[in-house]
């Protein structure tokens, strides 16, 4: 029987997160457009910007797992845990994630993306204030 690559585990698990992170910008982008924001188009621009970062990485993890015959199944949920299977060839792995590391591995996927996006704005400090 074959057992699940130690280098697929990554994508495996881009596969469980990125998803999830998608899901935050997309409810985040609502609340924004539907908020009492007084300038909504840099927020909206920044989470367009970090969800097309996420989706690139999401399509290349995809990728990978297909190539290399690799599948996620979500599981059993409880309020404490989340259960994932990973399917390799005729094997399979059984791993429980924390709903609470879950949601702080998303919430520091969405600080690394934004902050991606920020990165690329464009605008330069530059180009917007001149103190001379």
């Amino acid at each position: 029987m074959a057992h699940i690559p130690i280098e697929a585990v990554p994508y495996l698990e881009a596969a469980i997160y990125l998803p999830m992170l998608l899901i935050v910008l997309e409810k985040d982008q609502v609340q924004i457009e539907t908020g009492q924001f007084k300038l909504k188009r840099p927020y909206i621009y920044l989470i367009d910007e970090a969800r097309k970062y996420a989706e690139v990485d999401l399509r290349n993890a995809k990728a990978y797992l297909k190539s290399h015959q690799l599948r996620v199944v979500q599981g059993k949920r409880d309020e404490m845990f989340t259960e994932y299977q990973f399917h390799f060839k005729h094997s399979m792995d059984i791993r429980r994630y924390s709903n609470i590391r879950l949601r702080n591995h998303v919430e520091d996927l969405l600080k690394f993306y934004l902050n991606q996006a920020s990165s690329t704005t464009q605008y330069q400090k530059a180009d917007l204030i001149r103190f001379e």
